[in-house]
């Protein structure tokens, strides 16, 4: 019981906590109350008989049957990432200080401790995924162009997206969750096809022994006009969704309006730009 209230104290005092209850509270209120309400006895008692009666009727969600197991509710202002992992991280300082043979501090569930977990596995998982998917697409443009520049011409329109749908997600506070990391991949994968499209039309025209510019020209009259009105469908499309009621699919349809304007540009603007200065034209046989 007193390293629980030794706990509870650290807790109180984490920012973003609002409150700590245990079966601590339960014990000294009723032990103030057996003394006529006096508030100094709003303590934990020494003696083991007055403990062990005033915790005759607590509540069972305050202790488990065998009384094996205590949870210690914390009560925060928000689950915001900063505030769980403050939260997290002062639990995890006082048990590697605190713990025993006999007693140790584990985190629990409840809402802010799955979300908190979440927040761990989704912070690992976000770049495993990003680097899995800039990868494969890398492989597979490498691979059917044969040339690494293609793959550069391709790719880096692609990351500068991603980069900046992350920066447009800390701008308007979307968080990194499970709910928005496949939309960063989606972004991925429906971006690259425009890039694959100018670049392929692009690589056509160059191997008939046109410059950059010239196939860049001719490249925009036919796929450039597709690529434009396809990604502005997209965008258009999604873009009703910002007027949506419900917040996660505003904030969704913000993002992918975003992303598949960026994706669209990138494609028409900065991959002939990356092109001009890597690609040469294949020589025309004679």
């Amino acid at each position: 019981m007193a390293a629980i209230d030794r706990f509870q104290t650290v807790m109180g005092n984490t920012p973003g906590v609002q409150s700590v209850i245990s079966l601590v509270n339960v014990s000294k209120r009723v032990t103030m109350a057996m003394n006529e309400g006096n508030p100094k006895w709003h303590t934990l008692s020494r003696n083991r008989y007055i403990l062990n009666n005033s915790l005759q009727h607590v509540p069972s969600s305050l202790i488990n049957t065998d009384c094996s197991m205590v949870p210690v509710l914390i009560f925060l202002n928000d689950h915001k990432a900063d505030t769980l992992e403050a939260v997290t991280s002062d639990v995890e300082a006082f048990a590697a200080e605190y713990n025993t043979d006999e007693i140790r501090f584990v985190l629990a569930a409840g809402n802010s401790g799955i979300e908190s977990a979440t927040n761990i596995v989704v912070s690992k998982a976000q770049y495993q995924m990003l680097a899995l998917v800039y990868g494969v697409v890398a492989l597979l443009v490498l691979l059917t162009f044969r040339s690494w520049r293609a793959v550069v011409c391709i790719i880096v329109p692609l990351a500068l997206t991603s980069v900046l749908a992350q920066a447009l997600m800390a701008l308007i506070g979307i968080g990194v969750k499970v709910a928005t990391l496949p939309v960063i991949a989606l972004g991925v994968g429906i971006g690259v096809d425009y890039g694959i499209y100018i670049y392929s039309k692009m690589d056509t025209y160059l191997k008939r022994g046109l410059d950059v510019a010239t196939s860049y020209a001719k490249t925009l009259q036919t796929t450039g006009m597709a690529v434009g009105f396809t990604g502005i469908t997209l965008a258009i499309g999604v873009g009703t969704w910002i007027f949506s009621p419900i917040k996660f699919q505003a904030d969704m349809g913000l993002m992918l309006t975003f992303m598949f304007l960026w994706n669209m540009l990138g494609a028409l603007t900065l991959l002939p730009s990356l092109a001009y200065y890597l690609v040469r034209p294949a020589p025309v046989p004679t």
